[in-house]
């Protein structure tokens, strides 16, 4: 028999009184089932993630915010829209007038064709010129050709000759010699008394006559010798003659060229100034250069003078491909790959994430990395691109570029315990296999080193 069963109650109280309340045993019981649910969900897996900030952009960057400039400097003379409006490619934005004095004349387009139309004259009369030229020279050298052709001959007609009358002097010589003999035996001969007079002074007439021969035949062959030199400096003449004529025009020739060469070059500056006035007058209409909405008007009022390149209104691009730009720690960056998914928390959209379960998480929208910055951005993070995923919800049509977004790059499971583990030293996520990316650069390397 128990001892409670053979005591009265208030032989109890005191003992009752020392009893275990029974909300410490609901506490205790409470504390011990939380103990092992704690203790089971560190083998529960986590998702490990990289976090990381952003905002909403255009995928394609013709698709981003645009500032249309203006190529010209001008004054503002008409707008054309509003802010807000839409605008189709090629509408006029806003019209520009002049305030540079050079281009004040409203006829200066008629002035440079006039100008290109009388340097066009101009070239073509030296042109004239200048085959006027080419035919002189021509004329010349054939001139030349004709003329030594003519004198060399009379040097070859005189040679001739000389050779002819040296032929004649030395035959009268030979018979002046031999004329001189005969007188000399028959004045001996006379002085003897052994011929008669007569028959001597016709001796003697044939001796004198002999040597006016001679002296004649020499007079000859010293005047075709003189002709024979003269022929010889006549040739040398012409030809420097006509060289000097044929350089005077080749001269001409070349200045006419010179002056030809410097009226084309004017001529190709008068056609470009021409061009870019007639471009120029295109740029007083600002041209919308794609559809999209006037998002904001940087300038403003009518008169108003801006510069070259200067940007006067923004243009939102219609219907962007949206993507998220978000920026990640150097330290993860070794972990992402093309791919990856991504969950994404929008600003303005109500959302529950739990960034190591995603299938629990509310109001998340998911993505795919696409593009990875081979260079650190703003504050020694790098950017990432993370466009929607084609097998998740789509992203919400009312999004705006520039909103705000907070996005986690999935990447292996790992137990809860592990996780808890890394955040309390810091480590950095962990992979059980490289990323993709670094998969292929390698394979290529060794390609490239097998090739070799």
């Amino acid at each position: 028999m128990k001892l409670q069963e053979e005591l009265t109650d208030t032989q109890l109280y005191t003992l009752k009184t020392l009893k275990t309340p029974s909300a410490g045993k609901n506490l205790a019981r409470w504390l011990i089932g939380l103990s092992i649910v704690f203790f089971i969900m560190l083998f529960v897996p986590w998702q490990q993630n990289i976090r990381g900030k952003g905002e909403i952009t255009a995928f394609n960057p013709s698709n981003r915010p645009q500032f249309v400039e203006s190529a010209i400097a001008g004054r503002i003379d008409v707008w054309k829209v509003r802010e807000g409006e839409d605008v189709t490619r090629g509408d006029t934005i806003l019209t520009l007038t002049e305030i540079k004095d050079k281009y004040f004349d409203p006829n200066l387009l008629l002035r440079l064709s006039e100008q290109i139309t009388a340097k066009e004259s101009e070239i073509k009369s030296k042109n004239a010129k200048a085959e006027a030229l080419r035919n002189q020279v021509k004329a010349l050298n054939d001139a030349l050709q004709v003329k030594y052709q003519q004198a060399q001959n009379k040097v070859e007609q005189t040679g001739y000759k000389l050779t002819s009358d040296s032929v004649d002097y030395l035959a009268e010589t030979v018979r002046f010699d031999n004329f001189k003999n005969q007188f000399e035996r028959n004045k001996t001969l006379y002085q003897a008394g052994n011929i008669a007079l007569t028959k001597f002074q016709d001796i003697q007439s044939k001796y004198e006559e002999s040597r006016m021969k001679v002296t004649s035949s020499e007079n000859k062959f010293q005047e075709s010798r003189v002709e024979l030199t003269n022929a010889q400096v006549e040739l040398a003449g012409v030809q420097a003659e006509y060289r000097d004529k044929i350089s005077k025009a080749e001269s001409d020739l070349a200045a006419t060229l010179a002056d030809l060469y410097a009226s084309e070059g004017s001529l190709a500056k008068l056609n470009n100034e021409y061009e870019n006035m007639r471009i120029r007058n295109e740029q007083y209409q600002v041209i919308a250069p794609q559809s999209g909405r006037v998002v904001r008007a940087i300038q403003a009022g009518i008169g108003e003078t801006i510069k070259e390149g200067e940007a006067v209104v923004t243009i939102m691009p219609e219907n962007p491909e949206v993507a998220e730009e978000m920026y990640v720690k150097a330290i993860d960056v070794p972990l992402l790959s093309r791919g990856r998914h991504v969950r994404i928390e929008f600003d303005g959209w109500p959302a529950l994430q739990f960034s190591g379960w995603p299938s629990v998480s509310v109001g998340t929208f998911g993505g795919t990395v696409q593009v990875i910055d081979q260079v650190n951005s703003k504050g020694g993070e790098f950017r990432i691109l993370v466009t929607p995923d084609p097998e998740d919800e789509p992203w919400p049509e009312q999004l705006r570029l520039g909103s705000g977004t907070k996005g986690w790059v999935m990447l292996d499971n790992v137990p809860v315990w592990y996780e808890i583990w890394r955040q309390l030293n810091g480590f950095p996520p962990s992979l059980y296999e490289e990323p993709f990316d670094a998969k292929m650069g390698d394979k290529e390397k060794e390609k490239e080193e097998k090739e070799k």
